[in-house]
């Protein structure tokens, strides 16, 4: 089901990303079950900060420092504008200028799934973590694929699709928990838990608001631009961190989104596009 408190919250800060807003609903409804409320925290990835805003905003406190990382000087100096981050740098994650051993807690909502060079970011992970610390991430599942609703022709290329939405998302990898496992094994990390979300009608409904938004503005940039990129060039990305849709439209937007998607499921999903993972360095 789809919180729609969540949704309605989501779509109010991102008017112009009704997909990613739907998306980050479900993922966020999950995630904060398994969010810190005291020590330092490193937000890997933190964008514009709106994400990590809404988050934590029944956990937070003055037991909790975060400091934010991301690549984006443009959403870095937006996310700088939070009172919660006591600094925020601008940097790759693979160069984190902190020092080692100085957070008790590493989070990344969405993110690894973007670094090409991953063993990198996870070596810089392992550097920055206490012993004892954790490291909670979200990334999509080796089922997102299959999730997927496809191309609406059905004379189409189902793979040549599947090629253009990771293409369009910037996405490396769909590795399952075990090949994560692998990875951080071999720098101390072991994983504690793990949590399948966004299940397959709910990825098809992500697709399909994707498919008339971001889908069509990467269309007409003849697939050379990301989405972010177009965004920005048409200043709508500017206008987005400008205003807030009123809570009435916000909440009616919600409602038409996930129209379909708060009744009682008649089966139980056996296949989930995401994965939350909770690892723990011990040693």
């Amino acid at each position: 089901m789809v919180n729609q408190e969540l949704l309605t919250q989501f779509l109010g800060v991102y008017a112009f990303q009704p997909a990613t807003a739907f998306w980050r609903a479900v993922e966020v409804n999950v995630l904060r079950k398994y969010i810190f409320t005291s020590g330092t925290c490193l937000d890997l990835g933190c964008g514009d900060g709106k994400l990590t805003a809404i988050l934590f905003q029944e956990a937070y406190s003055n037991k909790l420092m975060v400091i934010g990382i991301d690549s984006d000087e443009d959403e870095t100096r937006r996310a700088a504008q939070f009172p919660f981050y006591i600094r925020v740098h601008t940097c790759s994650a693979s160069n984190i200028p902190e020092e080692s051993d100085s957070f008790d807690h590493i989070i990344s909502n969405s993110v690894l799934e973007h670094i090409k060079e991953i063993e990198a970011a996870i070596t810089e992970v392992a550097r920055l973590l206490k012993v004892g610390g954790t490291f909670l991430f979200t990334v999509p599942s080796p089922d997102f694929h299959t999730c997927l609703r496809g191309p609406i022709s059905w004379r189409a290329s189902r793979q040549i699709y599947l090629e253009g939405i990771d293409k369009r998302l910037a996405h490396y990898r769909y590795w399952s928990a075990e090949e994560w496992q692998t990875l951080l094994a071999r720098y101390n990390l072991k994983i504690e838990q793990q949590v399948k979300y966004l299940n397959c009608l709910e990825v098809q409904r992500w697709e399909t608001i994707s498919r008339f938004t971001a889908g069509i503005l990467y269309a007409i940039a003849k697939q050379t631009k990301s989405p972010i990129e177009i965004q920005k060039r048409m200043r709508l990305r500017q206008t987005q961190n400008q205003i807030v849709l009123p809570h009435w439209l916000a909440y009616f937007l919600a409602k038409i989104i996930s129209k379909g998607m708060n009744e009682e499921e008649p089966y139980k999903p056996e296949k989930y596009g995401c994965l939350l993972i909770l690892a723990k360095k011990i040693g």
